[in-house]
């Protein structure tokens, strides 16, 4: 069973989901607005938050944006529109992954499954790339001896790179590996992920030297 906070202001989408994810064994607590979902994660801790992204009040993304300021539970968001800056937005805002609506409740429950299997105890045993250092048995990632707070799809995602080191590899490859699935539409949710890591780990993210771009290919990590 997973627990899980459910932030959706359409009434009839928020209680068809809800008691199709209760059918699977989740327990879900569910709210149609993103202040009461906050106030909800700061007094208790779901394992994930499903969001709609059109909310009144505060928005979908503006939610995922004040959760990543403190929290890296995963989060997946819930779209009507499946436009690249929808996407792009969401993941800059620290989102997982997102589904587009309307949802198959099969198709969400697999997302959930996908995105809680992200976060892998991998290979214990220290990898250092310059001043950068994962320790895969704590899976804790620092850079210059300070914690580097990742994304659990982050997280995945420099676990596979690192694996792999020296190998290019596709976005097909990355995105059975950390996201589960393998929809060629969805190689943006790649290209936007990897983005955010090399903020996060790249000495100069605008020249990155770890994380580098294959063109026609994909991606490879060059450790220095």
């Amino acid at each position: 069973m997973v627990a899980i906070l459910l932030i959706e202001d359409d009434p009839s989408v928020r209680t068809g989901l809800e008691l199709a994810l209760k059918r699977q064994g989740h327990s879900v607590t569910a709210y149609p607005t993103g202040e009461e979902g906050l106030d909800y994660v700061r007094d208790r801790r779901p394992e994930i938050v499903i969001l709609d992204v059109m909310l009144p009040g505060i928005d979908g993304f503006e939610v995922c944006r004040r959760i990543r300021r403190t929290d890296q539970m995963p989060i997946i968001l819930l779209t009507a529109r499946s436009e690249n800056l929808d996407v792009v937005i969401g993941l800059e805002a620290g989102a997982d992954d997102y589904v587009i609506k309307p949802v198959e409740p099969a198709v969400l429950d697999a997302r959930i499954r996908a995105v809680l299997r992200r976060v892998d105890n991998g290979q214990a045993n220290r990898s250092i790339h310059g001043d950068l250092v994962i320790d895969r048995g704590s899976l804790r990632v620092t850079r210059a001896g300070e914690d580097v707070h990742l994304t659990p799809t982050e997280l995945r995602l420099l676990l596979e790179l690192t694996r792999n080191s020296g190998q290019v590899l596709s976005r097909s490859h990355l995105l059975r590996a950390v996201w589960d699935h393998g929809y060629a539409g969805d190689s943006r949710l790649v290209d936007a992920s990897v983005q955010r890591l090399r903020a996060k780990v790249e000495p100069d993210a605008a020249a990155p030297t770890l994380i580098q771009t294959v063109r026609g290919f994909g991606y490879r990590f060059a450790a220095p």
